[in-house]
């Protein structure tokens, strides 16, 4: 009985707690300034993780063609596998964008409900409960968007133009070293034949531009978009 006691006298400071916080203007001004500080210095954390991705993505890449073309000697299959260190790093950063995403989109639910409106009383929130959304996602956190669409982003962003390139490069370092074989005896590596090699590597493009291209609804809060960018002009 002296448990129960005690577990009832505990809920009930949390609830008296709670009602203080919600009552009180100034301490809730406090609370979410407190918490909208540590959203965001997450979400810059997480940002600068991907940021050293792409780093590496690109200093890898960068290492691995210049020796490719150093000597005609060199196999032109190490650009094949640059493409899978590549997709290695796209694997990682999108893992980390989905990270990112979920404290991004708190910050984002803070700018458009609680500052915007401060600013701006006139407007209409953007979600009208905004605070249960945000208390929700702090009792159960949860990853907001799926991997295909975090693939899908960071595809668009920087990844597809990295992997047509090393495409680009390897069509053309299979060409220029050519001593009068054709394209698909060139292409082999090892004992696979270059029709198989040139056969993965066609459906690996397809199914790269296809995550990339295919039209569907984004499902990432608050990334910056061609159109989001509001009137500035005065009326």
């Amino acid at each position: 009985m002296s448990g129960d006691t005690e577990d009832d006298h505990t809920d009930s400071s949390h609830d008296e707690l709670g009602d203080e916080i919600d009552t009180d203007i100034s301490t809730m001004s406090a609370v979410l300034g407190d918490t909208y500080r540590g959203e965001l210095d997450r979400e810059t954390t997480w940002r600068s993780r991907l940021d050293q991705t792409t780093t590496w993505s690109v200093t890898v890449m960068a290492a691995i063609l210049t020796w490719a073309f150093s000597s005609g000697n060199n196999p032109h299959y190490i650009i094949l596998i640059a493409v899978l260190v590549v997709t290695t790093f796209l694997m990682i950063e999108a893992r980390r964008y989905r990270d990112y995403d979920v404290y991004r989109s708190r910050v984002r639910l803070i700018q458009q409900n609680l500052i915007a409106d401060a600013l701006d009383p006139s407007g209409e929130l953007e979600h009208e409960d905004w605070r249960r959304k945000l208390s929700n996602d702090y009792r159960t956190p949860t990853v907001k968007i799926t991997l295909v669409e975090a693939l899908r982003n960071r595809l668009r962003r920087i990844y597809l133009a990295l992997l047509l390139i090393l495409l680009l490069a390897w069509v053309f370092r299979i060409t220029a070293f050519a001593t009068g074989d054709g394209f698909l005896t060139v292409a082999n590596v090892g004992s696979l034949s270059g029709v198989i090699v040139t056969g993965v590597v066609g459906v690996f493009y397809s199914i790269v531009l296809i995550v990339s291209l295919w039209p569907r609804e984004r499902e990432a809060m608050g990334e910056f978009r061609d159109g989001d960018v509001g009137d500035w002009k005065e009326t």
